[in-house]
């Protein structure tokens, strides 16, 4: 027994290490604070923020209004529809409901009486999409109480009339963006795509590019070609430069397939939708592809310089794959986040989280170029080329320094000291 107790003893402490702990630690906060920032959650429970706008104010239009007062918040009530939208957009609002002129002579004379919904959606994440299907629930709501309306009145209409009486088109406004015709759930669907594709592709080359670099690190210093490398007569500035540039060779080679994967993907997924993105400005033109391109690249550098730096502390090859999870966790953070809730609808102190990752920029990038969003485009490449000059600068004075020999916080003074005690 007491074997097997040295045994576990022995296996906790491989186990149970501050790197092995560190990361779970982390995701749990992670994961925390987004429970708390997303607390948007509860808005499924809660009645829809809506305007509304009566255009005929006849019996049955009296009735819709009548169902939207009883059953959702409303923040315009009037009759312009310019009014309408405008209060909308102001308030964070799901809809805009307008009751056309002739809604219920309509129903009267046997036909579907018209509506207009003008959706908006607040952003692209999934978690905007709540807000919707409250609306729709309402609608529901309204087309049953017409219904009960008409069988108490005993008009005698027509069955398909009596169950269905009320006909509504959809209008969807996204940011600046207004689309006649078009059922946001659609718009959702499309966004969506580029909103969780595209950070997991993102994450994923991250991932494997830090994975091959800190394991070459590690698989140097543990066949000791690092410390043979160091001792020949090169200076560690050519070294440097030599790794840098080999890095940068493969950012550029994995950067330049994520492009061309991005082009193709984009092209056939916009075939086979129902609508037209291009008609309504979004759609990315050559030089969106190439500032996409730049940023991917800077990002695939910032993530080289990261993993020099971790993989500079490996011991061997077996440290070095726990010295991925820094690069990993990173890589991770920003992907849950944009796949769930849009940039602009999180609170400032999550919005700076997030830009402080160089990785969560290109992850952004389509969305920010197809609504033109050029100031976080800009603020995005600007941080990310700052960011890689520093990881580049902090890698290359740990190249030319005597950590990659002696260790972390020894110099080659302190351990020929530490040799002759």
């Amino acid at each position: 027994m007491s074997d097997i107790g040295g045994i576990i003893k022995k296996e906790l402490r491989e186990l149970l290490t501050l790197q092995s702990i560190i990361p779970i630690m982390v995701m749990a906060l992670v994961f925390g604070s987004l429970g708390t920032s997303f607390s948007g959650m509860d808005q499924a429970s809660q009645p829809p923020i809506v305007g509304l706008v009566d255009l005929d104010g006849g019996e049955y239009a009296d009735i819709v209004t009548s169902t939207v007062l009883n059953n959702s918040d409303v923040i315009y009530q009037g009759i312009s529809i310019e009014e309408g939208k405008q209060a909308v957009r102001d308030n964070n609002a799901g809809a805009l409901l307008v009751i056309v002129d002739g809604f219920s002579s309509d129903i009267t004379d046997n036909r579907s009486g018209q509506m207009e919904i003008y959706w908006y959606m607040k952003g692209t994440g999934i978690m905007e999409t709540i807000s919707l299907a409250n609306v729709n629930v309402l609608m529901a709501e309204i087309n049953t109480n017409l219904s009960r309306a008409i069988i108490a009145d005993g008009s005698g209409l027509d069955a398909n009339i009596t169950l269905s009486p009320m006909v509504a088109s959809d209008n969807t406004m996204v940011k600046d963006k207004e689309m006649d015709g078009v059922n946001p759930m659609v718009v959702s669907a499309v966004i969506d795509q580029q909103n969780i594709m595209m950070p997991i592709l993102i994450m994923l080359v991250i991932v494997l590019i830090g994975g091959i670099v800190i394991s070459s690190m590690g698989m140097e210093k543990e066949n000791k070609t690092l410390e043979t490398l160091l001792t020949l007569p090169i200076s560690r500035t050519s070294i440097v430069a030599g790794k840098l540039i080999g890095a940068a060779v493969v950012g550029l080679i994995f950067g330049g397939i994520y492009m061309i994967g991005l082009g193709v993907y984009l092209q056939s997924f916009s075939a086979s939708t129902s609508i037209d993105l291009s008609q309504y400005g979004l759609t990315l033109d050559a030089l969106d592809y190439v500032v996409i391109g730049v940023m991917m690249f800077l990002t695939i550098l910032s993530a080289l310089a990261i993993c020099m730096i971790l993989g500079a502390f490996a011991k061997n090859y077996k440290s070095a794959q726990s010295l991925t999870l820094p690069v990993t966790l990173l890589a991770m953070i920003p992907m849950f986040v944009i796949m769930l809730s849009d940039f602009s609808n999180l609170s400032i102190e999550f919005q700076v989280l997030l830009f402080a990752i160089p990785f969560t920029h290109p992850m952004m990038a389509i969305e920010n170029l197809m609504f033109d969003n050029w100031t976080l485009v800009i603020g995005g490449l600007a941080y990310n080329l700052a960011f890689s000059l520093a990881t580049i600068y902090v890698a290359v004075r740990i190249f030319k320094s005597d950590v990659l020999l002696t260790g972390l916080g020894w110099t080659r003074e302190k351990l020929r000291k530490r040799m002759r005690r």
